[in-house]
């Protein structure tokens, strides 16, 4: 299997936080879902995916390369969108056009002023009169212009109208449908990463928890809710987290049909990516007590 980003022993340290020996592979053509709560690591791991900080110890390689980020011609390969638009206020779509040709060899104008079409996005609007969701349309839009072949975003949709969300999210299903197309999505919005991705990271406080399929995950994985006796009863190998409230205890449970098989009549429900990181936070911060 081919990789676009292979992150290997990843460590930074901080006065106040630590990148914890993050370790993963993202294989070429998939869409990876990075979620995590706020401050978990998310925006440092694709910082230093992206050369923008100095890791203390750890390699990375992007589309095969090590640190790709250094290379001119494999850079142009990459596009990146945050979760701010960072392009001069006094700036138009032509201006936009005209600066992008002399930053990217392979800048494609057709293609830039396709997408800007299709977002619709006045040609002669600045960009200090542009909304929030128009300002991310035009950063989508410029990273996916350079004949990109890894598209890196760090909260690209956050902040935006579900409207505006599920467009911008079927442009990045249409763009992963070339084979050697991969994205890499950081976002606290879990129905978006449901929604488009193959594969989950999860991060908390610096660390890896897991990377899995996201189909494999939503299978495995399931919801009880039942009272506190029955919960007693069950093996704790299979509980992952839980909470309690005044009429029951809500538990994530992973293996579903061995559970299903040694407890008949316990009722487990489908879950949600959502669900799968609030109980999984909340168990390990239970077990760091």
């Amino acid at each position: 299997m081919e990789y676009a980003i292979e992150v290997n022993g990843l460590t930074k340290h901080y006065k106040d936080f630590t990148l914890d020996n993050v370790s993963f592979q993202v294989p070429s053509g998939s869409i990876v879902g990075f979620i995590g709560e706020n401050g978990a690591g998310k925006s440092t791991t694709i910082k230093a995916i992206l050369d923008l900080i100095q890791a203390d110890s750890g390699s990375i390689r992007i589309l095969g390369k090590e640190n790709g980020m250094r290379d001119r011609e494999l850079k142009e390969q990459i596009g990146v969108v945050f979760d701010e638009s960072y392009f001069p206020d006094n700036l138009n779509i032509k201006n936009v056009d005209t600066m992008m040709r002399q930053i990217f060899r392979q800048w494609e104008s057709g293609v830039f002023r396709d997408y800007c079409k299709r977002f619709e996005l006045a040609e002669g609007k600045p960009v200090k009169d542009f909304s929030r969701g128009m300002k991310m349309k035009l950063s989508i839009a410029v990273a996916l212009s350079h004949h990109t072949k890894l598209l890196i975003l760090d909260e690209a949709t956050s902040g935006l109208d579900p409207i505006v969300r599920n467009e911008i999210l079927d442009i990045f299903l249409e763009f992963i449908q070339e084979e050697d197309h991969t994205i890499f999505l950081s976002s606290h919005i879990t129905s978006d990463i449901e929604k488009i991705s193959d594969y989950i990271l999860l991060i908390h406080k610096g660390k890896l928890l897991f990377f899995e399929n996201k189909d494999t995950l939503i299978y495995d994985y399931g919801l009880i809710r039942c009272g506190e006796e029955d919960f007693a009863r069950l093996d704790s190998s299979f509980v992952l987290g839980m909470q309690k409230n005044r009429f029951e205890v809500e538990a994530l449970v992973k293996n579903r049909r061995e559970l299903e098989n040694q407890y008949p009549n316990l009722v487990i429900d489908r879950v949600s990516i959502e669900d799968i990181l609030l109980y999984t936070v909340k168990g390990m911060e239970a077990r760091e007590l």
